[in-house]
């Protein structure tokens, strides 16, 4: 029996299920449910590729499909074939979801209001290459990333990294992203990287920092980090071509969860210990599979619903069906809170058969919404152009 062929079929049979059926994460069998369905969920094309098609034209090639056990791996391989056709079905599909969601949310002819400057080149063909063959490779070479830089007295905990064009443009927009990990774990340049990159591709600053954990400490204390980096690129990012008048949140996850709140209380002193004269306020926030309830054991003010009002900046919140960490449903109560708080639009774009952690990869996915991520933000500009005018 060719074992390192089994093998191979194996991993992308078993999380090809996980993908189609996940567990929930409180099951004794959520956790590597959640490991092996995540890969396959985005990358069903690489697993194609990669995992199967590669895999069985070598075991044949080598002579090694020479008896029952091995024709039954075959049998395993092509059989997996309409699970991973389902999801990349699924996937195909998630940009015209997400451009419904933001039609719904922004309103009809919300594209013809986005400056003809920010809007050129918004819509794009997918990059095929990357997603099928190196979608785990993100960087690209017009862009730059300064890391370990300090913004406090945490040491590698307040350290975070800047990525800009190489040509250094002048009058850059900012965006900050901070880490997932359940508030416990995570860190810097592992999230959303495909987005760092476009971005910084397209001329932005971008920056992606490192927070203190838990249990050394907790709410707020881990929000008051992302108050000093906003601190800090206000005071800093114009060394990288950036004009921090513009500046954007967003966040994965845990991230999410302390972006959005920290969006939602600009300036605000009870959060700015130290430095209550910066200003954090922010144009916008993106959300991407966050969490947004109330902190552990914490009342409703540790929540992003506990801190509404009319004058919040326009969110995009974007999260998965399939999410086994945070359901789907809890996703919308909240942005429905939100949205009925806030004079400003909350829009909220659900992914069919999305899981969490989305924004690992180059996937057709994550592709799709990194292009909404670049159209909200220019529709948001467009508009802080227009009140300034």
């Amino acid at each position: 029996m060719p074992v390192g062929y089994l093998i191979t079929v194996a991993v992308v049979a078993i999380g090809t299920w996980c993908a189609l059926r996940p567990v929930p994460w409180e099951h004794p069998l959520g956790r590597p449910s959640y490991i092996f369905g995540l890969a396959a969920n985005e990358l069903p094309f690489a697993a194609f590729f990669w995992m199967l098609l590669v895999p069985t034209a070598l075991a044949f090639s080598e002579g090694d499909i020479d008896s029952p056990a091995a024709w039954a791996i075959v049998g395993l391989a092509v059989v997996t074939l309409p699970g991973l056709a389902v999801i990349a079905h699924r996937a195909w599909g998630e940009r015209d979801r997400i451009e419904r969601a933001m039609t719904e949310g922004l309103g009809d002819g919300w594209r013809a209001s986005i400056d003809a400057d920010l809007g050129e080149g918004l819509r794009r063909r997918r990059p095929w290459t990357r997603i099928v063959f190196v979608p785990i490779f993100r960087r690209r070479w017009d862009v730059r990333r300064v890391a370990n830089l300090s913004y406090g007295d945490a040491g590698r905990r307040n350290l975070l990294d800047v990525y800009h064009h190489r040509s250094r443009p002048k009058g850059a927009p900012v965006l900050i992203h901070m880490h997932g990990g359940h508030y416990s774990g995570g860190r810097k340049n592992s999230q959303s990287l495909p987005l760092h990159y476009r971005l910084a591709s397209r001329g932005w600053v971008t920056i992606s920092a490192n927070y203190r954990l838990k249990p050394q400490v907790r709410h707020p204390e881990h929000m008051i980090d992302l108050k000093k980096v906003i601190a800090w690129a206000r005071e800093h990012a114009q060394e990288y071509g950036a004009d921090p008048s513009t500046l954007f949140l967003a966040g994965s996850s845990a991230g999410g969860h302390m972006s959005s709140i920290a969006a939602l209380t600009p300036n605000d002193p009870a959060f700015q210990p130290g430095f209550e004269e910066a200003d954090t306020s922010v144009s916008g926030v993106v959300v991407l599979n966050g969490f947004l309830g109330a902190y552990w054991h914490q009342g409703p003010e540790s929540s992003p619903l506990g801190h509404a009002r009319p004058d919040a900046p326009p969110m995009l919140i974007v999260h998965g069906d399939l999410d086994p960490l945070v359901p789907a449903a809890d996703i919308r109560e909240v942005a429905d809170g939100l949205r009925g708080a806030s004079d400003n639009p909350v829009v909220y774009a659900e992914l069919r058969g999305g899981h969490h952690a989305f924004d690992l990869y180059h996937s057709l996915r994550f592709e799709a919404v990194v292009d909404a991520v670049e159209a909200f933000t220019a529709w948001v500009r467009s508009g802080e152009r227009s009140s300034r005018a």
